[in-house]
């Protein structure tokens, strides 16, 4: 049986909510985000589980959430490292975070094969998401990838702002993908794309990413290629620059490498962008568990 690989991207700092938002319990008897994720996952049809973490925080992470899941679902650690660029590249001074959610998925090539699906670790997808990427590699489509598009009003924090990807669709495949800060204020909603380009207003219908994509595993020759084109385009500066999963998908499409598929669902996301987040989410997961999407205790 082939396998079907969730890479779950975990190596974030977790800056705005102040800690490792990974280990922090949301469910009725300790679970974690990743918890649901993966029994999501699990029946959506996905056999194996590669989280991407940062080195030192590999004991911490494997005895907290990786014990937890490891006799459910075949697991594997991908560490992403600053130090992994192309040779020749000096890492400046200052540095601190490693090169954004490409260089993330690069970190897992020798670790994935065949079809793949990526996440945030803190964010709460909802099993309907996972059921779409689920029929989508069922389907068995030739030279597609995948973006779950949810509906932008069905992921905003009420507390601050958050970061969407904006798609533009045509006839369900993505024409445009513009990384923004979005929020709503009353009753409109505002994408500040990160680029730096002039701010405009959504509907409240308007398809957006979660970093919730679909690929097969020939998008790691793109993004090795992409990566060594990031570090020659920044040369004259590496202190902050990432290159991201979204810019890089946007790219493909744009250059008529990829075709990608902008499939809807209906699942409302759930995260903990900022503490004041954690209790919806636990009260949104305690009305699902009511519902009977979810046992009262994953175990």
């Amino acid at each position: 049986m082939e396998d079907l690989t969730l890479v779950i991207m975990a190596a974030g700092m977790g800056s705005r909510f102040g800690g490792l938002k990974q280990i922090e319990p949301v469910g009725p008897n300790g679970e974690f985000i990743v918890d649901y994720s993966i029994y999501d996952a699990k029946r959506a049809g996905f056999n194996k589980v590669v989280f991407i973490i940062k080195e030192e925080n590999y004991d911490l992470f494997r005895q907290t959430i990786g014990k937890r899941v490891e006799d459910k679902i075949k697991v594997e650690y991908a560490f992403q490292k600053m130090e992994d660029v192309p040779s020749g590249v000096a890492i400046p001074e200052g540095r601190e975070k490693p090169w954004g959610t490409s260089h993330a998925v690069l970190c897992t090539k020798d670790f994935v094969k065949g079809n793949f699906a990526i996440i945030n670790a803190d964010d709460f997808y909802g099993k309907e998401a996972y059921e779409v990427v689920g029929d989508f590699f069922r389907e068995k489509p030739e030279n597609e990838y995948l973006i779950v598009g949810y509906k932008v009003d069905n992921t905003l924090s009420d507390v601050g702002s958050t970061k969407r990807g904006v798609c533009e669709v045509s006839e369900g495949y993505l024409e445009d993908l513009v990384e923004s800060e979005i929020e709503k204020n009353e009753g409109i909603i505002t994408a500040r794309p990160l680029s730096g380009e002039a701010a405009f207003t959504i509907e409240a219908d308007t398809p957006v990413s979660m970093n919730m994509f679909g690929f097969t595993d020939d998008i790691y020759g793109h993004l090795t290629t992409d990566f060594e084109r990031f570090f020659e385009d920044n040369k004259e500066d590496l202190t902050k620059c990432e290159v991201l999963i979204p810019d890089h998908v946007g790219d493909m499409v744009k250059k008529n490498i990829k075709k990608v598929r902008v499939l809807p669902t209906v699942a409302t996301w759930h995260g903990i962008t900022y503490k004041d987040d954690k209790d919806k989410l636990m009260n949104e997961i305690e009305k699902l568990i009511q519902k009977g999407d979810y046992p009262r205790n994953l175990a």
